[in-house]
């Protein structure tokens, strides 16, 4: 009698002990943007010995395994190499030591691709197509995947006719979350909702004329004026958007002099402006130039600022067929009660650029983009913060750490149902015609 193979899914246990070793190095020994050379040798390493033909040195440490099966579409899976530069608070032990940490879930989106890239390897004779799993770096500062695909990724991978990327969140882990799609008068090729804002990041200096504390009047104090900007800036929200537009400009860093007695003659910001929609973050962002500029010009600063746009980002509005067939799938792998609907949010980053947004990079056209929120909250945490009224931690705090054990193999569960309903497999719906997504639940 014979029997059918099992499932890429079903293979999982085989190697969640390895998956889960790879994930408490990342999460142990993070590297900061552009420095990420040890993480990038490790995915590239774990790539290597699952078959995969992998490049590495793509726009920087960017890392790319290729695994060609037959015919079909091609599918590229994007995770990211780098972490956030701020000292971990959680205690766990195997937290990291220095001045860097995984306070993004960037370990865990690339274990869970580790992970996925393992099974679907193991698993060929389920799907068919083209399978590229992508390391990238510097998402942090809104480089890396600009970098990665203006040194070729697409041309030295294959244009995918779908790109997937999921990202840790404030959920139970077990859960993952989809952007909403537009009404039914949509076509089929159409947006969803965005899940993310576009943004553009600022570099900013003031120039004033240093002096003695106790004589201003012979100063121009750059302190005091970069701290009008600072106030300033609260109103191109407050004062300049639409209530119901949601814009955010936020200064993350200030730095001016050394001493309580000494004016210096310069002070520093960085900023972001972020917004749902491209128009709206190019009108907040004139706005923030034009604020620097006119306070600088009001303190009669010898010299006019420095305004230099250092970064930006398109919003990340994923494929509205794509989503709904790989939404099918994730209710096909955990129950429709695990799979969640997602707001637009302020957060940014530059997975939109291996889509539309970022043609000029890359040429293709017609790049559809899936991409998800995936739970990251123990069982325990939840009900602790439900219980007590308090929040949970947040990415980007000193103490964000996912629920290892139930989030990791949720997260490579949910790629990898998310390929397999893209390649092809009896599980979901049996395999993709012509490399494109179904526009009904998959």
């Amino acid at each position: 009698m014979t029997t059918a193979p099992p499932s890429a899914l079903a293979r999982l246990d085989a190697h969640l002990r390895d998956v889960t070793i790879l994930y408490l190095d990342l999460h142990g020994h993070p590297e900061l943007s552009g420095a990420e050379g040890r993480t990038a040798g490790l995915f590239s390493g774990w790539l290597e010995r699952a078959g995969y033909v992998t490049t590495r040195g793509i726009g920087g440490h960017g890392v790319a395994g290729v695994l060609r099966n037959g015919d079909g579409p091609t599918v590229l899976l994007r995770a990211e190499l780098d972490a956030l530069p701020l000292r971990e608070t959680t205690g766990l032990p195997y937290a990291a030591r220095g001045g860097a940490a995984h306070a993004c879930g960037h370990d865990l989106h690339l274990a869970a691709a580790a992970g996925t890239a393992t099974l679907l390897a193991r698993a060929r004779d389920t799907w068919r197509g083209t399978l590229v799993v992508v390391g990238q770096p510097a998402e942090e500062t809104l480089e890396g995947a600009r970098a990665m695909l203006a040194d070729g990724l697409y041309e030295r991978c294959g244009r995918p006719d779908d790109v997937l990327a999921q990202h840790a969140a404030p959920l139970p882990a077990g859960m993952v979350a989809h952007g909403p799609a537009h009404g039914a008068g949509a076509g089929a090729g159409a947006g969803t909702a965005a899940m993310t804002a576009a943004s553009a990041t600022y570099r900013v200096v003031v120039y004033g004329r240093g002096g003695h504390a106790g004589a201003p009047q012979l100063a121009v104090d750059p302190v005091l004026t970069a701290a009008h900007v600072v106030t300033r800036l609260q109103s191109v929200v407050a004062r300049e958007t639409a209530p119901a537009d949601q814009v955010a400009v936020t200064v993350g860093a200030f730095h001016a002099g050394e001493r309580a007695n000494v004016i210096p003659d310069r002070a520093e910001l960085a900023l972001t402006v972020r917004a749902v929609s491209g128009a709206s973050l190019e009108r907040a962002a004139r706005a923030v130039e034009r604020i620097v500029r006119a306070e600088c010009a009001a303190a009669d600063c010898p010299r006019e600022p420095d305004v230099v746009r250092v970064s930006s980002s398109p919003a990340v509005t994923p494929d509205r067929a794509l989503t709904r067939a790989v939404r099918g799938a994730h209710r096909a792998e955990f129950g429709a009660e695990r799979v969640a609907a997602w707001p637009v949010s302020l957060a940014t980053e530059d997975f939109g650029l291996f889509g539309e947004a970022g043609r000029e990079l890359h040429g293709a056209s017609g790049v559809r983009l899936g991409y998800w929120m995936l739970g990251t909250v123990g069982p325990a945490a939840w009900s602790r913060a439900r219980a007590q009224g308090s929040p949970l931690p947040s990415n980007h705090a000193p103490d964000f750490a996912p629920d290892a054990r139930t989030a990791l193999p949720a997260g490579v569960r949910a790629l990898t149902a998310a390929a397999l309903c893209r390649l092809g497999g009896a599980a979901h719906g049996g395999p993709a015609r012509g490399g494109r997504a179904s526009d009904g639940s998959a």
